[in-house]
């Protein structure tokens, strides 16, 4: 039997400054908190650009709606970031919402 050592993954800076001004572990909602306010964008233009009502977004910034991997994944690429990010986030707030205590990590393919 192999004694592999799991590498640990060292946080970023960013996602360090991220998680002090959120308070916590970012969310998903707080992701896209943190891109509309860092573009100055209102709820109603930043909805509009990735493709919601402005109410829905409200809902997922609030974290009283969840998203998909599929739709984390087309808000990255709408909004020109990495997708594996967003879906470790959409996927991570799932597993939350089901009442599990897992930490979900995502590699790309």
């Amino acid at each position: 039997m192999s004694t592999r050592k799991r590498k640990k993954r060292k946080k970023s800076q960013a996602m360090h400054l991220l998680e002090q001004i959120a308070g916590g572990p970012l969310t998903f909602g707080d992701l896209l908190l943190s891109i509309r306010l860092g573009e100055k964008m209102s709820q109603a233009q930043f909805a509009q650009h990735i493709g919601v009502s402005r109410s829905h977004l409200c809902d997922i910034e609030k974290g009283r709606k969840t998203v998909s991997p599929a739709r984390a994944a087309k808000f990255a690429r709408i909004l020109g970031y990495g997708e594996a990010q967003f879906v470790r986030l959409a996927l991570q707030s799932l597993v939350e919402e089901a009442g599990l205590h897992l930490r979900i990590s995502v590699d790309a393919a």
